[in-house]
């Protein structure tokens, strides 16, 4: 008999004992209390844990351009994208696949430079769609290692291109990063244009802004401030640094991920949290909106926030697996968390403090396999996690020169750019197999 089969019988026995008040009798009520509700999972103290314990990581292989996004098939592959360096002769972004058995990085295609590919998502066709914030497109290609083809547009006019996840109905919907807006688009099978004339392409929603101004796309002025078209809000900032003006971190709207449900989440990276979407049997918007009239009208209201919490600070890509819990790549803290489907959080691996008090590097060439360096995409892979890392300057990944890789590093000498990073242990539960049904 499961755990939760004999939770629910011994508190239907107990109800149905009636009459008589046996001692101790209140004592197992709030146990079955804990147990079904206020706990909300059922669970013994003898139950396997729901996610791996003193989680490790290691190196499963490096790139020599940058990387940021990565996705996944059903056949043990990986994919990601990297950025092109035109002073060393680049005339293309390669795409790339690597097979978790046998790591190699296999070309696959090429996006036209310049281009920044950022997010990757797989159709149900097998089709690969790369966000591309340099050019404001999608970019779209049928994997090809015999003859590497040149993508083509799939979407255009969507500023800082982001966030990829496809629905149940084939529309792809697409986050704009690092513009700070938090503005989300919905593009129709065929593509399209968004911005500035939306043909086959919608803004769904945006995800409220962490100023009111209108450099943020609010309404707002603040006559006397030294910055008057930021508005009124608060910005994050991290340390340490080396820019003049601060290191900002403004993106609201990052990493986009469906349930089975057809509720959509999204990454706020600057909040340290994950907003819920939710929509109608029709695809249409339900989640309040407007709630703060120096938004945009489809400026999501903040109940709409599912969990905010420290550790999901840098929140960047996410993926979630079958039972619905959602793991998050916390790239400023060099850390991977995980946030249960009913709104718990936890830490599953961060790099340890070095003995210079960092956590940007291992001590050793060989600690520095066991690492992550900056992590921006995950991706489930039945029950393998795997990692891409970026590399960027920010807060526990700074100085980004340490380390395994150098994301700073365009001499085409030395270290290389990126990596992808596989968990050690299995997860207990699969990933959610993409794209969703």
């Amino acid at each position: 008999m499961s755990s939760c089969t004999r939770i629910v019988h011994a508190c239907v026995s107990l109800y149905h004992k009636g009459g008589k008040v046996m001692q101790g009798k209140w004592y197992s009520v709030v146990i079955c209390a804990v147990a079904l509700g206020v706990g909300g999972s059922l669970a013994w103290a003898d139950d396997p844990p729901q996610f791996p314990n003193n989680a490790t990581f290691s190196t499963l292989i490096t790139t020599p351009r940058a990387i940021e996004g990565l996705t996944g098939d059903s056949a043990g592959n990986l994919y990601t994208g990297g950025a092109a360096i035109t002073a060393l002769g680049d005339t293309f972004c390669p795409v790339w696949r690597i097979n978790l058995s046998s790591p190699a990085l296999v070309l696959v295609g090429k996006l036209p430079t310049p281009c920044t590919p950022l997010g990757m998502a797989l159709n149900a066709t097998g089709d690969l769609f790369i966000a591309d914030s340099a050019n404001t497109k999608v970019w779209s290609l049928t994997p090809d290692a015999g003859t590497p083809p040149t993508a083509t547009a799939f979407a255009t006019g969507v500023p800082g291109a982001n966030g990829l996840a496809f629905d149940r109905d084939g529309n792809l919907w697409l986050s704009d990063g690092g513009t700070g807006r938090g503005r989300v688009w919905k593009i129709g099978v065929t593509g399209g244009v968004c911005e500035p004339t939306f043909a086959g392409c919608e803004e769904v929603f945006r995800i409220q802004p962490m100023r009111n101004g209108t450099a943020l796309g609010g309404d707002i002025t603040a006559a006397g401030s030294a910055e008057p078209t930021q508005g009124v809000g608060r910005q994050a900032r991290t340390f340490p640094h080396t820019l003049a003006g601060g290191n900002p971190q403004d993106i609201v709207a990052n990493g986009l991920a469906f349930n089975h449900n057809g509720d959509l989440f999204v990454a706020d990276t600057a909040r340290g949290a994950i907003w819920k979407v939710e929509f109608d049997r029709h695809g249409n918007l339900t989640s309040p909106t407007n709630c703060d009239t120096t938004f945009t009208d489809n400026t999501l209201c903040l109940d709409n926030v599912f969990v905010a919490h420290p550790i999901l600070e840098g929140a960047d890509g996410i993926a979630l697996d079958q039972a619905g819990n959602i793991w998050v790549d916390a790239n400023e803290r060099n850390a991977i968390a995980v946030v249960t489907h009913d709104g718990r959080v936890a830490e599953v691996f961060r790099n340890p403090v070095n003995t210079a008090g960092l956590r940007n590097a291992a001590d050793t060439a060989a600690g520095d396999t066991h690492i992550l360096e900056f992590p921006t995409s995950p991706f489930l892979s039945g029950k393998t996690f795997c990692t891409a890392s970026s590399d960027g300057n920010r807060r526990d990944n700074f100085p980004r020169s340490a380390g395994e890789v150098d994301g700073g590093n365009t001499t085409g000498a030395g270290k290389d750019l990126g990596k992808i990073s596989c968990m050690d242990q299995a997860l207990h539960i699969g990933g959610l197999p993409l794209p969703i049904w």
